[in-house]
C-alpha cells in the first residue's frame, strides 16, 4: 500500500494526524492539522524563463510574489530537466519519465501529427481516481492533434494554445474547440490567470490539480497594457513582471477561499533562457545540455508542511514532480517504470540530499551529460549550436575525445575540467550511462552507439573508454 506524508493511503484522519506529528518532529518543521483530503496541487510552469530571471535568484527584474513563495517556502538551486526544449521537458514533468521514453524526443512541431504517447499516464491521470478535479490552462505542446489533446489525457478541462506562441496557426482553445485564432498574446496571461481563478472557485470543496504552463516568456514577447513598459528590463522585464503578478493573484486566491495549508504551489521552468533572459552565471541556453539551459530555477510553498525560507542544494528534477505528488495523494505509480524519485524529504527539508541513480540529460534521443553527486560528465556534444543553421550534412551529436568531468558544486559554470584528475569518476560514470542506456527504447540504444561509432579510431589518453560488451 502506498504511504505518503498524511499517512497510509485510505487511512483515518487520527491516524494521518499522528502521522504528521511525527513527521513533524522529525524533520524540525512545526506542522499545521493534518488535512482531511488529499492535498490540492498546483504546477505553474514558465516557458524560456532563465534560472536568473527571478528575484530570489538574483535578477533585477521585480518578482515580489515569487521572493514571497520563496520566503514561505522553499527555494531549490539545484533543479533540473532532463532535456532543454519545451515538448520533451513537459512529457518528463507529466508522467515522471524521460522524455525518449514517452515518444516526445524532439519538439512537436505542426504540422507533425505525433504526441505523447497513449501508453504514459499522466499526472492528471494519476490523480483523478483519487477525486481530483484537473484543469490545463496555458501551453500544452504535447500533440494537438484531438487524441492527444489535455482532454484526452486526464484533464477535465483545458483552455490555452496547444503548442508555442511562435507557431501557426495559433489558436486559444477551450477543450477542443476554438476560441480566436490567432490569440491575442497581449492578452493571454490576464486570461489564462482568470481562467486559473475560476477553476480554483468552482472546484474548492474538491481536491484539484492545477496545472498552468504560461505561454511566456518564449517569443514573441506579449504584455498586457498594464504591465507594457514599466520594467526597467524593457518588455522582457515586463513579461516576467507579468508573470509574477499571476502568480501572486493564484496565491491569493488560496488564501482567501481557505486552502492555503492544504495545498502545495509550485513554480519552476521547462528549459533555459533562449534569446533574451538569463541563465544567472551558468554556461548555456536553452537548447544545450550546460547548466544554462537544464538547470531551472524551482519553488515550491505548502505552509504548514513545507519550513519557510528553506534553499535546498540537493539535486531534483522535472522527473520527480509526479512520484512526488503521487505519493502526497495516497495515489498509485503507474505502470511503467517511474525515473524520477520521491524528494518530499527534500521539500520538507527532511533531508539536504537524495541517494540516486546518475541523472542523464538528452537532446533528441542523444545521451550529451549524465550528473552523479557533485559530478557532471559531458560524453556528447552537437557540432553546430541549438537553432542556429546546421553544417553541411546536417547537425551531428558527436563524442567528445575527450569527456569532461566538472564539479558542479565548485564550479558550476563548468569552466574547469577536472577529467583527466578523477579519471575513476570518469570511468563510474561512463559504466553507469551504459547500463542506463541498456534500459531505454532501442532508438536511444542506436543513437548511443552511432554517437560512440564515430569518434576517431586514434584514441587520446584520457578519451571516453570504449563501451562494455552489453551482458
Amino acid at each position: 500500500m502506498n504511504t505518503h506524508p498524511f499517512g497510509t493511503a485510505g487511512a483515518s484522519p487520527m491516524a494521518r494526524r499522528r502521522f504528521l506529528q511525527l513527521s513533524a518532529a522529525a524533520a524540525g518543521v512545526t506542522f499545521a492539522a493534518a488535512p482531511l483530503r488529499p492535498p490540492n496541487i498546483v504546477m505553474i510552469y514558465a516557458d524560456d524563463l532563465g534560472y536568473g530571471d527571478l528575484g530570489c535568484y538574483g535578477s533585477k527584474i521585480r518578482t515580489p510574489n515569487l521572493d514571497r513563495m520563496a520566503a514561505e517556502g522553499i527555494r531549490f538551486t539545484q533543479f533540473y530537466s532532463a532535456n532543454p526544449v519545451c515538448s520533451p521537458s513537459r512529457a518528463a514533468l507529466l508522467t515522471g519519465r524521460y522524455p525518449t521514453r514517452t515518444g516526445v524526443p524532439h519538439v512537436i512541431m505542426p504540422p507533425d501529427k505525433t504526441g505523447l504517447a497513449d501508453t504514459e499516464t499522466t499526472l492528471a491521470a494519476l490523480l483523478k481516481p483519487q477525486g481530483y478535479k484537473t484543469m490545463c490552462i496555458g501551453k500544452w505542446h504535447l500533440g494537438h492533434q484531438p487524441q492527444y489533446l489535455p482532454t484526452m489525457r486526464g484533464f477535465d478541462e483545458y483552455y490555452g494554445i496547444p503548442y508555442s506562441n511562435d507557431m501557426t496557426p495559433r489558436p486559444l482553445m477551450h477543450n477542443t474547440e476554438t476560441l480566436e485564432e490567432p490569440a491575442v498574446l497581449e492578452t493571454l496571461t490576464p486570461r489564462y490567470t482568470q481562467q486559473a481563478l475560476q477553476f480554483i472557485e468552482r472546484s474548492k470543496n474538491s481536491p484539484f490539480f492545477l496545472y498552468m504552463p504560461h505561454t511566456f516568456p518564449h517569443i514573441p514577447l506579449a504584455a498586457s497594457q498594464r504591465f507594457r513598459g514599466k520594467s526597467p528590463l524593457g518588455l522582457y522585464g515586463d513579461v516576467v513582471e507579468e508573470l509574477d503578478w499571476s502568480v501572486g493573484e493564484v496565491l491569493t486566491k488560496l488564501k482567501k477561499e481557505g486552502l492555503d495549508n492544504n495545498t502545495l504551489v509550485m513554480f519552476s521552468s521547462d528549459n533555459g533562457p533562449w534569446y533574451q533572459g538569463s541563465p544567472g552565471q551558468l554556461r548555456g541556453r536553452k537548447g544545450s545540455t550546460y547548466e544554462g539551459g537544464v538547470r531551472e530555477p524551482f519553488l515550491a510553498r505548502f505552509p504548514g508542511h513545507i519550513p519557510r525560507g528553506a534553499v535546498c542544494r540537493g539535486i531534483a528534477g522535472t522527473i520527480d514532480v509526479l512520484p512526488t505528488v503521487a505519493r502526497l495523494a495516497g495515489a498509485a505509480l503507474p505502470k511503467l517504470p517511474v525515473d524520477g524519485v520521491d524528494i518530499w524529504p527534500l521539500l520538507s527539508a527532511a533531508r539536504p540530499n537524495l541517494e540516486r541513480e546518475a541523472l542523464l540529460y538528452f537532446d533528441g534521443w542523444n545521451v550529451q551529460c549524465a550528473r552523479w553527486g557533485k559530478w557532471k560528465l559531458h560524453v556528447a556534444r552537437y557540432n553546430s549550436f541549438a537553432y542556429s543553421p546546421a553544417p553541411a550534412g546536417g547537425r551531428i551529436n558527436l563524442p567528445l575525445q575527450n569527456p569532461e568531468l566538472y564539479d558542479i558544486e565548485q564550479d558550476p559554470t563548468e569552466a574547469y575540467d577536472a577529467a583527466a584528475e578523477n579519471p575513476a569518476v570518469v570511468a563510474e560514470i561512463t559504466a553507469r550511462v551504459e547500463r542506463l542506456v541498456a534500459g531505454f527504447p532501442e532508438e536511444v540504444k542506436q543513437a548511443w552507439t552511432q554517437t560512440r561509432a564515430r569518434q576517431t579510431a586514434v584514441r587520446p589518453a584520457g578519451a571516453l573508454p570504449a563501451p562494455a560488451p552489453r551482458k
